[in-house]
């Protein structure tokens, strides 16, 4: 297989797997990739996963990036305060939650966290579409609810050093969701840590 006709039959695909090459050219062989990104042409993201090199790289992209290398997941933590803007600084890293096991990856294009939850918390997120790639990011509420029950916050202190926008915060969450989806993780120390937030935000 020549280069123009891998770009040919995948370029609508923003990432795209070994499996993707072999399901056009069953007999394509790996070490064409390596000469390709000798070449420039594509860039690994991690072994099996690459990108074409003509791909702007935004924070759309690596969002997409971090829901497809990882299967379930989808944003949370502090990559979904930075998308929602309410935190200040810039995030580098890109954090996840999903249902397998808790890992991260470091790759060109940066560093992705996953941190595990049980299937049954596995909701609570959005489909975003940007500039035509559709990514699940954590709704508002779900966000600080994995927050609380990955980071375990034990003081209005671990908001506050968070230096999330309160106003932001208080237009962004919908209480009545927010303890909707609280009452699915059925524990009493889920409630403290969210009674902890709803302090913080005089809610």
């Amino acid at each position: 297989m020549k280069y123009l006709e891998l770009y040919k039959a995948l370029k609508n695909k923003t990432v795209f797997t070994h499996n993707d090459i072999r399901k056009i050219d069953y007999s394509f062989q790996r070490r064409r990739l390596v000469e390709w990104q000798k070449a420039g042409y594509i860039t690994k993201i991690r072994n099996g996963y690459y990108c074409f090199s003509d791909q702007e790289k935004n924070e759309q992209l690596l969002y997409y990036i971090a829901n497809q290398l990882y299967k379930p997941s989808y944003i949370s933590l502090s990559s979904a305060m930075a998308y929602y803007s309410l935190i200040p600084e810039a995030v580098f890293n890109i954090s996840s939650v999903g249902t397998l096991k808790t890992t991260s990856f470091d790759t060109t294009y940066g560093r992705f966290e996953y941190r595990s939850i049980k299937p049954s918390l596995f909701f609570g997120y959005r489909l975003v579409v940007i500039n035509n790639l559709t990514m699940k990011i954590a709704e508002p509420e779900k966000m600080i609810l994995d927050y609380c029950y990955l980071v375990k916050p034990r003081s209005i202190l671990d908001f506050e050093s968070l230096r999330i926008n309160k106003e932001e915060i208080m237009q962004l969450i919908d209480f009545i969701k927010f303890d909707t989806f609280l009452s699915v993780y059925k524990s009493t120390i889920m409630n403290h840590r969210a009674s902890i937030f709803k302090s913080y935000t005089n809610a």
